[in-house]
């Protein structure tokens, strides 16, 4: 739907660059539908990228279809599940209907058929493995998808994600499912069709246990088991013929995987799985086999294949038997309930001979209204008897009450064959398995385990269901198979630190948990692109299909450095030492120009470090001091500046108050001994 662009269109699309609500801003068209288009947009408010699928102009107008748009929303919202496309908002735009999806790029299944079927076994249920674990998240629910088809299954482009879309046709399971008919028009796609919808328009799980079957069919094959030149000729095939062997098409199919297929394709939906759940389980099973390389499995195959109701005169039941055989055009578009047409009894004639001419006379007795037969399938009628004369009419009365007998023998022959040899299912629902099984001993049948399911209502241990259903007939000292429940189906996240995030999603896909998103953070210890940890956290008991977040590293936090040159070295240290760096101080130099206590120069000066990098520091230690020498008073003024000079000090003379011009010192400034920068001005006053 939403995966392959749409290539057909070479005008451009005017609802490209148009923003609903303003917030969904729509691209190209990437998919058409019958009631639909669907764009590629951008959710401008969370800036992800989505699919908008929008209701063709004036369909808005209808009731029914707008209804049905808003059921597709409401019915996707109600399922989380990492096989089924989410639909993340619904609205409406200046009568614009539509919604706002999760994107999947890709290809429909449809695309994948006709690339690469027939598809090896393996390979096929691989595909139909997630296809059926969705539709079994919707029938826990309760809801029937009604139109599961290879156009509302997803593939991503390497074929690691499969997921189910539109849930338009979707309804609640309860009494409003059981005519799926609207004006006389069955909806649906009819390829898929159970034929129960076709003949009385009822739809329970099994109708989309049936179209999965199809499903399957179609991979095994790379066809469609039905082929017709109109719809109708097409539903007619699926109420009077069954689906075929996928051996008889393609090579190398095991038997299993034959019986596989019939089994959730019977046209009798009582030899269906009861829902997806249950078909989710034998798909598993055939796929162990498949993978333990198994080419033939005997038990495996007897367990699969539907089993027959009943049998009359060594013919096994048909479900054709109980399918009107006439107009299927009114069955298809009439809406009412099909009348089922019994089949013609064939006559059989009994000759007994007479002795006398005079007596012959025919007794041709009324045939009874046929009776109701378990197989839809009317008794044996009562023999019709020729006799012929023999001596005189008083051997008429014997035949008589040997035809009435014959009757009689015949009708209770047949009540027993249709109605008394069979008993009803008794109700065994939220039983524990010996109480079940006690309760069936006491009914005269026997009960076997099926494969166990989840539930969240039915504690684990007890009955979940039956098959056959409560109340449904069976035959007396028959078996019952019993589902048990599981209880609710909960899993523990499990740990993930550590983890690359590709290792993480699939840790949580085989846990049967999905994944939400990911949040980076910085990391001082973990490595970039590890999981750090999940929200929910580890251990954690959570639903099936619970999207769990994951806290992946960034690595360690980058610290950008700032240039302290000229600064106070201590300052310079505490900050960078706050930030997490090692300060080292390599040397304290005299220095002319730079203040004691401040910083000539750093290493590195700029740039970007992480949490440990080294920084270096050299730190001034001031101008270099040197002592005024002393002697200088009463010394010559010659040579108190050469001694001056020696220690590069700058000397300047000046005549002192008692100048006499003697050519003396008689003192200076600074005087001796004071502590004074190199290179400074030193004063000398003369007499």
């Amino acid at each position: 739907m939403q995966s392959r662009r749409d290539t057909t269109v070479a005008r451009p699309d005017a609802m490209t660059g148009r923003t609903l609500e303003g917030r969904y801003l729509l691209g190209e068209r990437i998919a058409r539908g019958g009631m639909a288009s669907v764009y590629l947009g951008t959710d401008i408010r969370l800036d992800r990228t989505v699919a908008v699928k929008i209701m063709h102009p004036g369909l808005g107008d209808d009731a029914e279809f707008a209804a049905r748009f808003v059921r597709e929303a409401r019915s996707a919202a109600r399922l989380s599940h990492p096989h089924i496309v989410a639909i993340h908002d619904q609205g409406t735009d200046e009568g614009i209907a539509f919604l706002a999806m999760e994107y999947v790029p890709g290809q429909t299944l449809r695309d994948v058929i006709a690339d690469s079927a027939p598809l090896a076994p393996t390979r096929a249920l691989a595909i139909l493995e997630p296809v059926v674990s969705a539709i079994a998240a919707a029938h826990r629910a309760g809801l029937i998808h009604r139109d599961v088809k290879p156009e509302n299954v997803l593939v991503s482009d390497d074929r690691s994600v499969v997921k189910v879309a539109d849930f338009g046709l979707a309804k609640a399971i309860s009494a409003d499912t059981q005519h799926t008919v609207t004006g006389g028009v069955l909806i649906g796609t009819v390829s898929y069709l159970a034929p129960e919808l076709v003949t009385d328009g009822k739809a329970d799980e099994r109708a989309d246990v049936y179209a999965l079957g199809v499903l399957l069919f179609e991979l095994l094959t790379g066809q469609k088991p039905h082929e017709g030149e109109t719809p109708i000729a097409v539903a007619y095939k699926h109420v009077h013929a069954d689906v075929p062997a996928p051996s008889t098409v393609a090579e190398d199919i095991p038997d299993y995987v034959d019986a596989l297929v019939a089994r959730a394709t019977s046209r009798d939906r009582t030899q269906r799985p009861a829902d997806a759940g249950v078909l989710l389980h034998l798909v598993r099973r055939v796929s162990q086999a498949l993978r333990d390389g198994v080419e033939t499995d005997d038990d495996l195959t007897a367990d699969l294949r539907p089993r027959p109701v009943c049998v009359d005169s060594g013919e096994a039941h048909r479900p054709e038997d109980t399918i009107p055989v006439a107009a299927p055009e009114a069955a298809f578009f009439s809406g009412r309930e099909p009348e089922i047409a019994p089949p013609v009894p064939r006559e059989h004639t009994t000759t007994i001979e007479a002795t006398s001419r005079e007596d012959a006379h025919e007794v041709v007795p009324a045939s009874p209204r046929p009776v109701a037969h378990p197989t839809g399938r009317a008794p044996s009628p009562p023999r019709s008897v020729v006799v012929q004369p023999r001596s005189r009419s008083r051997r008429g009365p014997i035949v008589l009450l040997l035809m009435l007998a014959l009757i009689a023998g015949l009708t209770g022959a047949g009540y027993w064959w249709a109605v008394a040899r069979y008993t009803s299912t008794p109700a065994l629902l939220g039983l524990t398995a010996q109480q079940a099984d006690a309760k069936l001993a006491k009914a005269g049948l026997q009960g076997r385990e099926g494969p166990p399911d989840f539930s969240e209502t039915v504690p684990a241990g007890q009955v979940l269901r039956t098959d056959p259903e409560p109340s449904a007939r069976v035959l007396d000292h028959g078996t019952v198979t019993l589902i048990l429940s599981l209880g609710k189906e909960r899993y523990d996240v499990p740990p993930l630190k550590g983890k690359t995030e590709d290792a993480a999603q699939d840790a949580l896909q085989d846990t049967h948990l999905s994944f939400g998103k990911s949040l980076a953070r910085w990391h001082e210890e973990i490595p970039a692109g590890q999981v750090i940890r999940s929200i929910p956290p580890a251990g954690k008991t959570l639903r099936p299909g619970t999207a769990v977040d994951l806290v992946v590293s960034k690595g360690p936090k980058p610290i950008s450095i700032k240039d302290w040159t000229g600064k106070n070295a201590a300052r310079a240290t505490s900050a960078m030492q706050a930030k997490g760096l090692v300060v080292t101080v390599t040397d304290e130099v005299f220095s002319d120009t730079v203040d004691e206590g401040k910083v000539i120069s750093q290493t590195p000066a700029s740039g970007t470090l992480h949490k440990g990098d080294e920084v270096t520091l050299t730190v001034s230690k001031g101008p270099e001091l040197i002592e005024v020498p002393g002697g200088l008073k009463s010394s010559g003024v010659a040579d108190a500046t050469a001694k001056l000079e020696a220690l590069e000090f700058v000397v300047r003379t000046e005549p002192s108050a008692i100048y006499l011009g003697l050519g003396y010192v008689s003192g200076s400034d600074p005087g001796s001994g004071a502590m004074v920068p190199k290179g400074s001005t030193i004063t000398l006053y003369l007499v």
